[in-house]
């Protein structure tokens, strides 16, 4: 990317950084890589950027809803901190396209991939708080969040809970999750697991976390079998 590339970017989030290689770091996936040192810069600033949503989403909870218990805050706060929550974001911004990644991540889609997209834009808010605090980071959060604060935090299941759900209605009993592959080193793992439906064909996820694969997993069979739409 080029200084310009940057620029743009910076005019659609809304920030400058003092320290640019932050923002280039946020962006680089790991598939560049190439096997030998692995590129790790995203994943610690998604550790940190995770953490900076959690507590800007709790904050932001805690104030728009003085009545509500811990009980009616914590699945709200579930489905504002989720990965396609953050999936959205990113693609709110117009993100997607500046993600430095391999040829073949890109060919194979990884630009649409939610798990990845989610990644980024918690990279972003870990690097945004690193560059200009909490205030950085509460910018952009005020930019995409709190003006949708209503409409995301209504999803409050998880696909797997809403999977479950679904089937026991459908009196097809509980969904089975099986690990199709494995792959990747040990501080960067890649799963793919396969939901499975009594009389129903399987879907598949990929995620960093078996939890993450099987979330995505269910999330493909929801929307095939139109339960839930492609923004769920």
């Amino acid at each position: 990317m080029t200084n310009e590339d940057y620029a743009a970017l910076e005019q659609r989030i809304g920030y400058e950084f003092a320290e640019r290689s932050l923002l280039k770091r946020a962006l680089t996936h790991s598939s560049l890589s190439g096997g030998e040192a692995p590129v790790k810069d995203l994943e610690r600033l998604e550790f940190l950027g995770d953490r900076v949503l959690g507590l800007l989403t709790a904050e932001t909870l805690w104030r728009k809803y003085p009545d509500y218990d811990e009980g009616e805050m914590a699945p709200r706060l579930n489905a504002l901190v989720r990965k396609e929550t953050c999936a959205k974001a990113t693609l709110h911004f117009g993100v997607d396209q500046y993600i430095l990644m391999s040829e073949w991540e890109d060919s194979a889609g990884g630009r649409k991939k939610k798990a990845i997209l989610g990644d980024v834009m918690e990279a972003l808010l870990g690097a945004l708080y690193i560059d200009g605090g909490l205030k950085a980071a509460r910018a952009l959060y005020d930019q995409f969040w709190t003006p949708n604060l209503e409409n995301l935090s209504k999803l409050h299941k998880d696909p797997k809970t809403a999977l479950q759900e679904w089937t026991q209605r459908k009196a097809l009993g509980v969904p089975d999750y099986e690990v199709i592959e494995s792959e990747g080193p040990a501080h960067a793992p890649a799963f793919t697991i396969e939901a499975q439906v009594k009389g129903k064909k399987p879907t598949r996820g990929e995620g960093k976390s078996k939890r993450a694969a099987q979330m995505e997993a269910a999330r493909a069979f929801l929307i095939r079998e139109k339960v839930w739409s492609e923004d769920e």
